[in-house]
């Protein structure tokens, strides 16, 4: 059993008292495993497309999709494969509708959804003034923290 293998079936309290070039050594050997395993996926995913692409293509055309799920049949093996679709919309253009709607006295929330966003960096550039208008509209969240270990004074 590698070391690696070893702490999967360490508790993380354990880990942690674990001397900090051994957390180091074992962080470098996870993030490899990761990096080979997408890789590997990464390669089979190819495969796998380059196999059954076309008969996928085929089936969607029969089916009389441009996008979603058809089923492929090989031998004991059932391939669903997706196409997701892709749709953006042009900001500007639909802009220019929603005020035409408008104009014309109807209500463009009946027929569009409209999302208001901020960009975080251009927020972050307001004066204090500005922001303060905006304060009460935003909502701070953080995610999972994320951690790299180094050797001090060496590459991450």
């Amino acid at each position: 059993m590698t070391p690696l293998e070893h702490c999967v079936a360490l508790p993380a309290s354990e880990l942690a008292e674990l001397p900090p070039e051994q957390l180091l050594d074992l962080k470098k050997q996870a993030a490899d495993a990761v990096a080979i395993a997408k890789a590997n996926a990464e390669l089979i995913d190819r495969a796998v497309d380059l196999r059954y692409g076309r008969l996928a293509a085929t089936a969607r055309l029969t089916a009389g999709k441009d996008a979603g799920t058809v089923h492929l049949t090989d031998g004991a093996i059932r391939i669903s494969v997706e196409m997701p679709k892709k749709i953006e919309w042009d900001q500007a253009r639909l802009a220019r509708i929603v005020e035409r709607i408008r104009a014309a006295g109807e209500d463009p929330a009946e027929f569009v959804e409209v999302t208001y966003r901020i960009s975080e960096t251009k927020y972050t550039a307001w004066p204090a003034t500005m922001r303060s208008t905006f304060d009460l509209a935003r909502t701070l969240s953080t995610g999972k923290p994320t951690y790299r270990l180094s050797v001090a004074g060496g590459e991450t």
